[in-house]
């Protein structure tokens, strides 16, 4: 060690001490950058330019035994019809969830849940054979829901299941025609039918056809007369004893709508007083049977309109009696 090494630096060699140190330091780290860029510019022109990722490859969907594969998008238009059938809407499945790929689905039969119920508490037995109130063990005496069929019940089951299906094909929904146009002088209601058969043509519900005579004239009243209900042979007003074919008098107690009060029938009035009907026979003077009023000009016509009959008391009688014997004696 040199004397002014070891003696400590002050002032302007302390100064210039610290300056070359600065120098020293920059000087080594610039070496080292010239020197380390090369390696790296080379590894840099020695790798090739970047490629897009590719694709991850599909995930490969378990085997299962019994199970098929479909497409995806038809478990989803499954879905969307039955949704729209129950709500009315209108779904379209590609905008609803990812209709790409496939799915697994397996087939399994129908089950029917069975229950059993304790002879002894009548408790229903759980997943296990002890009832879970009494400790019973489950025996041949515990009563099953659904029963045991034997083999004719079913096969009766499958009849009566066919002929529902096969009335349902029958009584289809009539199908209406829309065509409004020139050429289609009706609509035309069918029903559709077996293939290679003809359809049912809707016709309409058979009616009878009502006529009206003119009672001074007997001429038939036609509905295209030029004034309504009106003869057209003597120029008559329809009225209460113009006949009518076929008669329904039971119907009609108090005349027949649009007819005007006849000569024979007048029609049937009502008390203004009490609203009790007269008979129709009834004259002007005659007294009420509830609060005595007699019959006056100011007592209303009841207007005709169809009424449902009185049944029939012997009618009533005979069902009551028939009733009567179908009930049993307890025992």
């Amino acid at each position: 060690m040199t004397p002014r090494e070891g003696k400590e630096k002050r002032g302007m060699d302390k100064v210039l001490y610290r300056v070359k140190t600065v120098f020293h330091r920059k000087g080594s780290s610039s070496r080292k950058a010239t020197s380390s860029a090369p390696p790296a510019a080379a590894a840099t022109a020695s790798t090739p330019p970047s490629q897009p990722a590719a694709p991850p490859p599909p995930k490969k969907l378990p085997e299962y035994e019994g199970a098929t594969r479909i497409p995806r998008i038809q478990v989803h238009e499954e879905r969307a019809k039955k949704l729209g059938a129950r709500f009315g809407l209108e779904i379209k499945p590609s905008e609803w969830h990812s209709s790409e790929g496939e799915v697994l689905r397996v087939d399994k039969p129908v089950r029917m849940r069975i229950h059993r119920e304790c002879h002894r508490c009548k408790s229903r037995f759980g997943a296990g054979n002890v009832c879970p109130s009494c400790q019973h063990t489950r025996c041949k005496q515990c009563t099953r829901y659904p029963e045991h069929q034997t083999d004719a019940e079913r096969q009766a089951n499958r009849e009566r299941r066919e002929a529902l299906l096969q009335k349902h094909k029958d009584m289809a929904p009539i199908i209406p025609s829309y065509d409004y146009s020139p050429q289609a002088q009706q609509i035309v209601l069918t029903r559709p039918r077996k293939i290679g058969t003809q359809d049912l043509v809707y016709k309409g519900r058979p009616r009878m056809r009502v006529r009206r005579h003119c009672h001074v004239c007997e001429t038939l009243i036609t509905s295209h007369a030029k004034q309504a209900r009106t003869c057209e042979q003597c120029g008559h007003k329809r009225c209460a004893d113009c006949p009518r074919y076929p008669d329904n008098k039971k119907s009609y107690p108090y005349g027949y709508p649009n007819d005007e009060p006849g000569s024979k029938f007048k029609g049937v009035f009502a008390c203004h007083e009490c609203k009790t009907k007269f008979d129709p026979q009834a004259e002007d003077g005659t007294q009420c049977s509830k609060c005595a009023h007699q019959k006056c000009s100011e007592c209303p016509r009841v207007k005709p309109r169809r009424i449902e009959p009185e049944p029939d008391p012997e009618v009533l009688e005979s069902l009551r009696l028939r009733m009567a014997a179908l009930q049993t004696s307890e025992s």
